[in-house]
């Protein structure tokens, strides 16, 4: 039987998906902002030396774990089966699967944590083993990694709290989820940095009270949809699992892409002092128009197209993947080029301040523009595989990612010979576009009516827009009454081009007939 509630919630919520895309992504522009905010904070405090080095080489063993059993593999695993619970059976149903699934997660990912406690020279050892050189900067980064190791079970509620309710059409205050992480960051390094012989423990004390935070700002939502948590652990349940099943998978192909951060992370830590800073900070810039737009439109997906397949409506996943791949692609491809143009703009703006220096502005950018690139193919993979999630065929995404992570290997050492630190940027980009053509060829055999042609060409067309507007806009000299050296300076240098050539943009993509530009106000304005 299916509950009615569940359905019209859902379908008032989520009656759009390009509207609720919007939604998720003004919420996460402003994560996104404070997330940009702690890497300045981070810069202008620790510079790019042993500490940040440290912190960001023991953080990844937290996220590496967070990325293959909570935000990624656990929340996509789980979706489509309580999804299809609320459908087909009722509420109450779905929530005893929650029941279930969030006892278990309790039980096993807390003994993960515990192991990695333990374990955490060894993986330090392994994950970093450049660091072994210097011991301080070993010593730190195992204990950074084991105050932060207890965010991995933070996160793993969080991502289930959120895939509930954006099952229920609620996405605002999830998508506000991870702004409560970098704030707790930010808060914690301003108030607690005086206080430490090594400031660099406030930065992972602070990630630990961001994940309290994660969790607690979405409580009130889960408690108004009906929800009481009641510890229900059974191994033995179908609806778990179904999940189980799912996850396995999920979890090989996440832990075949997360390889290529593994091994990037240790062939930087035989490279130059600041390598892995100068990699981070990019990729984190990097991933600011892809956490906003192409993560914005694959939360929004996921339950969607699970619900359509709940209800048999193969016929309208064509036109749903479209909608999602063309806003994704209108967004992400000026904003690739963009980073790949004004990089060095935007870093100086944000990073080079205190002691972050000009040296490492230069270092920064040269990563960034190898990142850049990939940009396209990272958002069109966010966007692609909960299609094939929503089916419940985590497969053939491992088998994308698994391919992808064997060029990437394969490409690092020639890359690094010829572009030093940045080829590792390099190669990741590549092996990332490599992904989103397999999945692409993958999809119709799902049923969903796709065109890799259709794609290729819309692609195109808004890449000649992109750099169209970019050049001419690169050739207006808006400098000249400021001092670049100033803060106004740097923003005029990097926000009056933008804005022009945003437009510029606009104008290329209509002329040349991008369908995408009549989507822009559905994008931002929620229906």
């Amino acid at each position: 039987m299916i509950d009615r509630s569940v359905l019209s919630t859902s379908n008032k919520k989520n009656d759009s998906l390009i509207g609720s895309a919007g939604l998720v992504s003004g919420a996460t522009t402003f994560s996104r902002i404070l997330g940009l905010i702690r890497e300045q904070v981070m810069a202008y405090f620790f510079g790019a030396g042993m500490a940040t080095d440290a912190f960001v080489a023991a953080f990844r063993i937290p996220n590496l774990l967070r990325d293959m059993f909570a935000e990624g593999a656990l929340s996509a695993a789980f979706v489509p089966v309580f999804k299809e619970k609320a459908v087909k059976e009722s509420t109450q149903e779905a929530f005893s699967l929650a029941n279930v699934v969030i006892s278990a997660v309790l039980i096993v990912v807390g003994l993960i944590v515990l192991l990695g406690i333990v374990a955490a020279p060894a993986i330090v050892y392994i994950m970093a083993h450049g660091f072994t050189d210097s011991p301080d900067k070993f010593d730190l980064t195992v204990g950074l990694s084991r105050v932060m190791m207890v965010y991995l079970l933070l996160v793993s509620l969080s991502a289930l709290v959120m895939g509930m309710l954006n099952s229920f059409g609620r996405f605002g205050i999830p998508a506000l989820s991870p702004a409560m992480f970098n704030l707790g960051t930010v808060l914690t390094v301003f108030c607690l940095y005086h206080y430490f012989n090594q400031p660099a423990y406030t930065l992972a004390i602070g990630v630990i009270v961001g994940g309290v935070g994660q969790v607690a700002v979405q409580l009130p939502s889960l408690l108004r949809i009906g929800y009481r948590f009641h510890f229900r652990l059974s191994f033995l349940d179908e609806g778990l699992k179904r999940v189980v099943r799912l996850l396995t998978p999920m979890i090989v192909g996440l832990s075949a892409g997360r390889v290529n951060i593994l091994v990037s992370t240790l062939l930087a830590s035989f490279l130059m002092e600041g390598a892995i800073s100068y990699l981070n900070y990019a990729y984190r810039l990097m991933h600011f128009p892809l956490g906003v737009f192409a993560v914005a439109l694959g939360t929004v997906a996921l339950p969607k197209a699970s619900e359509l397949v709940a209800r048999g409506e193969h016929d309208k996943l064509g036109r749903t993947f479209e909608e999602a791949i063309g806003a994704n692609l209108f967004v992400v491809v000026p904003s690739a080029v963009f980073l790949a143009v004004m990089g060095r703009d935007v870093i100086e703006l944000i990073y080079q301040w205190g002691a972050f220096s000009a040296v490492s502005s230069e270092r920064t950018a040269l990563a960034l523009l190898h990142y850049s690139y990939g940009l396209i193919g990272f958002a069109a993979v966010r966007v692609t595989v909960p299609f094939f999630y929503a089916f419940k065929d985590s497969r053939k995404p491992m088998i994308a990612s698994i391919i992808s992570v064997a060029i990437n290997l394969i490409l690092y050492y020639p890359m690094i010979r010829l572009l030093d630190f940045a080829g590792l940027a390099a190669a990741t980009s590549i092996a990332g576009l490599v992904n989103f053509i397999l999945l692409l060829r993958w999809l119709p055999a799902l049923g969903i009516d796709i065109s890799m042609a259709r794609v290729g060409l819309k692609t195109f067309r808004m890449l000649v827009a992109a750099a169209a507007a970019f050049y001419i806009s690169r050739l207006m000299p808006y400098q000249f009454a400021f001092d670049p050296a100033t803060l106004p300076g740097r923003i005029v240098q990097l926000v009056v081009p933008l804005l022009f050539a945003a437009l510029l943009y606009l104008l290329f993509c209509f002329i040349l007939r991008v369908r995408e530009v009549g989507l822009l106000k559905r994008f931002f304005v929620r229906k």
